[in-house]
C-alpha cells in the first residue's frame, strides 16, 4: 500500500508520515483481495474492523428474507466503509459486497478506546467524523426516494450526482441499470422506460452509466 495515498484518506488526518507506518502496525492492517461478487462482510455479523477500498468498488446492500435488495450506496476507491458498526458494537444490518475485483484495507480498532498512544484519539475523532458524514450521504436517499413518481425519484438522484463547479452537468454514475433500480427502490424495465421519456422530452443525454443532464423543460 502507498503511504501517501492512505495519507490523503479522512481515516488518517491528522495523522503525520513518519507515525503512520506505526499506527497501521497498531490497527494490524491488512491488504485483502475480494473478486466480483465476494462478500466483505456479511449482515448479522459483528465486526472489529474498518475497510478502506484501496482499488475497485464496494456496494452496501440490504438483503431480506425473500431476496429483495436494496441497494444503500456504492463506493469507490478511497471511501471507508463499517465505521458505524464498529463504534456501536452492533450486529451489521447490511452487506458489503464487492461489485468489482477489488483490494481492501482492513483494520482492527479494538485498542483505540484504550488510549495507549498519541494517535488514538486522532483515529477516533476522524471516525466519527466520517460516521456523521456517511449519515448525511445516506439520508439523501430518503430524499431520492421520496418521490411517488419513478421520474421524481431519478431527477432527485442524477441532480445530486451532478459535480461540484463542473462546466457541464454530465458525469458518470456507479451504477448499472438493475443497481440504480434497486437503489431507488423501483422495477427495473419501468426505470428504463421512464429514462427513454425523459430522454425524448429532452431532460437528459445518456450511454450506459454516462449521462449528461439538458435544460429540456419538463411538460
Amino acid at each position: 500500500m502507498e503511504n501517501q495515498v492512505l495519507l490523503k484518506n479522512p481515516l488518517f488526518s491528522g495523522i503525520k508520515e513518519t507515525k503512520l507506518p506505526a499506527v497501521l502496525e497498531f490497527l494490524s492492517a491488512s491488504e485483502h483481495d475480494f473478486i466480483k461478487g465476494e462478500s466483505v462482510f456479511h449482515s448479522g455479523t459483528v465486526t472489529n474492523q474498518i475497510g478502506i477500498v484501496l482499488e475497485g468498488r464496494v456496494q452496501i446492500e440490504s438483503n431480506d428474507f425473500w431476496g429483495n435488495k436494496t441497494i444503500l450506496d456504492s463506493l469507490g476507491k478511497g471511501k471507508v466503509f463499517a465505521e458505524t458498526y464498529v463504534l456501536t458494537k452492533v450486529p451489521l444490518m447490511v452487506d458489503v459486497v464487492a461489485t468489482q475485483d477489488s483490494k481492501i484495507l482492513l483494520l482492527q480498532i479494538d485498542n483505540l478506546g484504550l488510549g495507549k498512544n498519541s494517535f488514538s484519539q486522532i483515529i477516533t475523532k476522524n471516525i466519527l467524523g466520517i460516521s456523521m458524514k456517511k449519515n448525511l450521504h445516506l439520508s439523501q436517499r430518503i430524499f431520492h426516494t421520496s418521490s411517488k413518481t419513478i421520474r421524481g425519484r431519478l431527477l432527485s438522484y442524477l441532480s445530486s450526482q451532478v459535480p461540484a463547479k463542473a462546466p457541464a452537468a454530465e458525469f458518470d454514475i456507479p451504477f448499472d441499470r438493475q443497481q440504480l433500480a434497486d437503489y431507488l427502490e423501483v422495477d427495473r424495465s419501468a426505470l428504463s422506460a421512464e429514462l427513454s421519456k425523459m430522454k425524448a422530452d429532452g431532460l437528459i443525454d445518456y450511454w450506459k452509466n454516462h449521462f449528461k443532464l439538458l435544460s429540456g423543460v419538463e411538460n
